[in-house]
């Protein structure tokens, strides 16, 4: 929060994993009407064009103004759209939120699986960790498969990469070759 000394309290305050790209359309013009918004994000696995529509939409970038950011880990932890669903009477549960709909794209597990393996033995979900989903050999499988890597019984689908994409990811689409299907 100290880094934000040189913010005003009008000024916006984005939040997003590294791999949650917000649509830069929305960007132009922006205009919060809520206190909170989630960027609902299309969810894409392994490839840039393998579509997970199980997760879609995934809520990715989160955004409030400085003078209602509370905290980082609020925003993360606090600010779902399951909220929305929940009684007036449920004051402890933040509801000022607006949903925005086309946020851009959630990139998960763009990697090769060696990299996956690490990332499944690190991270903070250890039931992961185990041979059984960390497995390099196993993980390639499932990428060649186009399934889940933690057996839910999802299925990704192929997506042509065209205009619904990032116009920088269609553009220098040659340089991903290895990680479009």
């Amino acid at each position: 929060m100290k880094n934000l000394d040189f913010a005003d309290l009008e000024d916006y305050v984005f939040f997003s994993d590294p791999d949650e790209i917000p649509n830069p359309v929305i960007l132009k013009n922006f205009d919060l009407k809520k206190k909170y918004g989630i960027f609902m994000q299309k969810c894409f696995n392994y490839k840039f064009n393998l579509f997970n529509p199980h997760e879609s939409p995934w809520e990715g970038t989160r955004v409030c103004r400085k003078k209602d950011l509370k905290s980082i880990d609020f925003m993360r932890q606090k600010v779902k759209i399951k909220n929305l669903k929940y009684s007036f009477l449920r004051f402890d549960k933040e509801k000022n939120i607006e949903p925005i709909p086309g946020g851009g794209w959630h990139f998960n597990n763009i990697m090769n699986p060696k990299d996956i393996s690490t990332k499944l033995k690190t991270f903070a979900h250890s039931e992961f960790s185990s041979n059984k989903f960390s497995n390099p050999i196993i993980i390639e499988k499932k990428i060649k498969a186009r399934v889940d890597l933690f057996e839910r019984g999802h299925n990704y689908i192929k997506n042509k990469l065209d205009k619904d994409f990032p116009e920088y990811l269609v553009k220098n689409k040659y340089k991903y070759n290895q990680w479009i299907v």
